[in-house]
């Protein structure tokens, strides 16, 4: 704040830095660094603290902070580092793939389209600059770099964190606390609590890009009732619209929205369609035209409304920083709620702009913010916020449309603080095992990053999952807090059905299992709406010096019920030994375990609602019976709560609810169990308890009577409760050897030849390691560059490399089509190693791709793109339509190399193409005589 002189803090330091000062601020244990006085007094405002005058306003506090930051400024960059002690566990980062803990990785805060990432992709769809660092004795600190600019966060150094960002940004500090759980609820003061969400949405969901008309999907609807395979959402992804124009609806494939969600409804089905930002620039369009009389586009540098292609051809897009234009939306929205939509889902509000360059607006794009958010900046400053405040208005519009009703938003796009408006996924992820693996681990980072309510898409986005991959991603999914089966256009069906019966039988136990947790779940997020705490969690925090659990990525908690699976496909959970914490762990089931469904386990010292395995959310009664599991602790004691409501609404804030804390106790060989305490002012519904006391070995023995009333169960003599435990375990071992296993089947072939490589061909030599898949156009999916061990490549090959395209498709020629592999010679005549593709473009053109490492040079390496007349006959097109090949050399902008693209023009002359040259046109005899030379260089 101006006038505050600050505190500083004197650790070691280099020559080359300097002392943050610091000052309290929200509560005890938080602190904020800034670079000086005149750096804190002109921070942009927070657009992460729920209150952004929080942030901004000091506490007073005779404590001082036990790490702090040091700085340097470089090149107009804010470089700040914290050292912490040696040992320190790295987490959170947000939305990032690879593995659980972080120490070693690299990322950069920079929301983007990042269709088929990889386990090293640097940048995703969100951003959160923050990290949850865990001491080697369990103690933990957050730390939050408070900028929405493009930040690098570099764990590379063992426990040592560096943000680099533009100057300048306050860093804020949690702690150290007692555990990390203390962490998130302190930053949940800061940034806030998920939005309650309504129970329904903790049901299973089923999305396709797209379910092709009202028709199909109503067939679908009526499909999982026949089979009797739990399910409450259908999505309708943007095929459902007119020509890709935001709310509208196609009046040949949806002619009657209305009609389709009753008969939904009828059938216990919501329904959720998506919302993209970009609006088809088109006078006539309802939406273009009364949004350019509220001025509600995003400008040029210019001052012009900026048209980027996306869907419908060249949109505009909102300007969202402006209160107008949120208020404009969110009415949009409720006009739109009025068609029987029960759910939004924004997409594509990184925001993607096709055949762009950056996949994205340019920088020097204006938003007129409000002062609120930062005032009038460029799109370098709004850019990772975009899809917040997109969601946000979405948010508000449907709260607009029925305050008696809670909204459910899905956004792709987000920043920290999403969580308070939206849902998230993990994005355009692949049908692979290594995906499955890496959805663990990308929920986990997202929850410790303050949005617990995320998942992946089940069974992969792009290519086709194999039964036993969709049936295991089913098991496993089926326990995240989001849970929701979603696949791209041109994949074969990825319903539970679709897979054989051995498949959809894993997935109709697996997702009765989830319906007979939503009561533990639909807990879990009330605590998490009030409390802050956390969903679901990584299985260290069940003991947090365990130092091996700290990189445990098979397993995972919800409070208390741990859930243990194997992502190998060559090990199902019979041949799997789990490794468990500390402590008292009592495994159970449901009568329904298999080898290709997790382990489930009760932390002792815990209880935990269980409810019938409803079909769908709606179903449930107040008055049905009501189980607990119930599991001792070594003092031979239990407790859990039990939240219920009427699962949406928010009479919930008025005290309208019952949350039931339940204790039980062993005294003299008899477990007492009753209500130890209840909030609320619902009355308790007149139903019968079911008491389930684990044994261990999954043997249970179990009392009725009525809830509310004092149970007591007689535990049997030892030697009768040891024959109840082997008989249990013998029958869990004869479940899963005659459990019908679901067929190994290699690859399942689909449409366009879009199935994955299962081993992509590797390049190796000199400075470079290459992997390279002969689909999507021969693309590159990694590119070491050994001496350094920097990677590139790990994304989509058209937001990091080049990017082609023909006619009016926007994606690269041959995206869909399976590219041959001409020729895979290695150490040819002048190269070390090549690969040769080619891929037919139709019109009797075929691209070809030529990558290689010179002999002479084995610092570079060259791919070389040609277009190929071929079979070119009258009536073909042949070169008389358009052809474009476009070629990015992005690496500069964020990596520490050179690339340049070259080639010889008709006429002869040389020309190459420079990162700082822009976006150059070449005609006529200047144009390329048909093959590029690009070319990535370290420097």
């Amino acid at each position: 704040m101006a006038g505050f002189d600050g505190k500083s803090v004197t650790p070691k330091i280099g020559t080359d830095t300097k002392k943050m000062i610091f000052e309290p601020i929200l509560e005890e244990g938080v602190f904020r660094f800034d670079c000086s006085a005149d750096d804190r007094s002109a921070a942009f405002p927070s657009l992460s603290f729920v209150n952004y005058k929080t942030r901004d306003t000091p506490i007073i506090s005779n404590k001082n902070p036990a790490y702090a930051p040091t700085f340097e400024h470089v090149s107009g960059q804010q470089v700040v580092k914290l050292e912490l002690p040696t040992g320190t566990s790295f987490y959170g980062t947000g939305e990032v793939s690879g593995q659980l803990e972080r120490t070693g990785k690299r990322v950069f805060t920079w929301n983007t389209d990042a269709w088929g990432y990889g386990a090293g992709t640097t940048s995703l769809y969100q951003s959160h600059p923050w990290v949850l660092a865990v001491f080697p004795d369990g103690e933990a600190l957050g730390i939050l770099a408070d900028t929405t600019r493009r930040c690098e966060i570099d764990l590379r150094k063992e426990s040592t964190i560096r943000f680099i960002a533009a100057s300048s940004y306050p860093i804020i500090t949690f702690g150290p606390f007692a555990s990390a759980v203390d962490v998130l609820v302190s930053l949940s003061h800061a940034i806030g609590t998920v939005f309650m969400p309504p129970k329904w949405s903790l049901g299973y969901h089923q999305c396709r890009w797209s379910y092709a008309s009202a028709e199909r999907v109503v067939e679908v609807a009526r499909t999982f009732r026949e089979k009797g395979i739990p399910c409450d959402v259908i999505w309708m992804d943007i095929d459902y619209m007119d020509g890709f124009r935001c709310f509208t609806f196609d009046r040949e494939r949806f002619p009657d929205p209305k009609s389709l969600v009753k008969d939904l409804h009828l059938s216990g089905f919501k329904a959720i369609w998506m919302l993209d930002p970009g609006i088809k620039h088109e006078e006539g369009y309802f939406v273009y035209d009364s949004g350019s009389e509220r001025d509600a586009w995003i400008r040029t540098a210019d001052g012009r409304s900026f048209i980027g292609e996306v869907w419908p051809g060249p949109c505009v897009f909102p300007d969202f920083t402006q209160s107008k234009t949120r208020s404009w939306w969110a009415n949009l929205v409720k006009d739109f709620i009025a068609n029987g939509v029960d759910g939004i889902w924004n997409d594509m509000n990184e925001p993607a702009v096709f055949k762009a360059v950056t996949k994205t607006m340019p920088e020097d794009n204006i938003h007129l913010g409000d002062p609120e958010l930062g005032g009038r900046q460029d799109h370098s400053y709004y850019h990772n916020v975009y899809g917040m405040l997109m969601a946000r208005s979405t948010y508000e519009g449907m709260k607009l449309a029925d305050e008696n009703r809670r909204p459910f938003v899905l956004t792709r796009a987000g920043f920290i603080g999403s969580h308070r408006y939206a849902a998230t996924w993990t994005g355009d992820n692949l049908s692979t095992w290594e995906h499955l693996h890496m959805s663990i681990s990308m929920v986990l980072q997202l929850s410790l990053s303050g949005q617990p309510l995320s998942g992946p898409d089940i069974g992969g986005f792009a290519g086709n999952a194999t039964p036993k991959l969709f049936g295991r991603w089913m098991g496993i999914s089926a326990m995240f807090p989001f849970c929701r089966g979603h696949s791209e256009t041109d994949t074969i069906d990825h319903e539970p059905w679709s897979f054989g019966e051995e498949c959809e039988e894993v997935c109709r136990l697996a997702l009765k299992r989830r319906y007979r947790l939503i009561p533990h779940i639909y807990t879990l997020f009330y605590m998490a709406h009030t409390n802050g705490t956390p969903v679901a969690t990584p299985t260290f925090f069940a003991d947090p010096k365990d130092s091996f659990l700290r990189t445990a990525e098979c397993s995972f908690l919800l409070g208390p019920l741990l859930v243990y699976t194997s992502t190998d496909p060559d090990q199902g959970m019979d041949e799997k030994r789990p490794v468990l914490p500390r402590g008292i762990w009592l495994n159970f089931d449901f009568d329904d375990s298999h080898p290709d469904l997790p382990a489930l386990y009760l932390h002792g010292g815990s209880i935990i609602p269980v409810a019938p395995p409803y079909q769908h959310v709606g179903e449930a009664n107040p008055s049905d019976d009501l189980t607990l599991l119930v599991a001792l602790d070594e003092h031979g004691k239990a407790e859990g709560v039990l939240f219920e409501d009427d699962g949406d609404g928010y009479e919930f804030t008025q005290r309208q609810y019952l949350l039931t804390y339940y204790s039980a106790e062993l005294s003299a060989s008899v477990v007492t169990l009753k209500v130890s305490r209840i909030e609320g002012s619902w009355m308790r519904p007149n139903r019968r308890l079911n008491v389930k006391l684990l044994l261990g070995g999954g043997a249970m023995i179990d009392s009725w009577a009525a809830d509310g009333e004092v149970v007591n169960i007689s535990i049997p003599p030892m030697q009768e409760a040891s024959q109840l435990v082997s008989a249990s375990e013998k029958q869990y071992r004869i479940r899963l050897e005659t459990a019908r296993r679901i067929p190994d089947i290699e690859e399942v072939k689909g449409k366009k030849g879009i199935e994955l490589s299962r081993s992509p061909i590797e390049l190796k030599c000199g400075d470079w390691c290459l992997r390279v898949v002969p689909w999507i156009g021969g693309r590159i999916i990694s590119m070491e560059h050994l001496p350094t061990g920097i990677q590139w490549l790990h994304s989509r090959v058209e937001v990091n490399g080049y990017e082609e395209y023909s006619g009016t498709e926007y994606r690269s020629a041959g995206c869909f089509e399976e590219y041959s592999i001409v020729r895979g010679d290695l150490k040819q005549a002048g190269e070390e190693e090549s690969l040769k593709l080619e891929g037919d473009i139709s019109g009797g053109l075929s691209i070809s791709r030529h990558i290689y490492i010179p002999k002479d040079n084995p610092k570079v390496v060259c791919i070389d793109f040609s277009i190929v007349a071929s079979n070119v006959g009258a009536g073909s097109g042949g070169f008389s339509r358009l052809v474009c090949l476009r070629v990015h050399p992005m690496f500069s902008l964020h990596h520490p190399t050179e690339s340049f693209i070259s080639f010889v023009s008709i006429n002869g002359s040389k020309q190459e193409i420079w990162p700082e040259s822009g976006e150059m046109f070449y005609e006529g005899d200047c144009r390329p005589n048909g093959n590029l030379l690009c070319s990535f260089i370290i420097i």
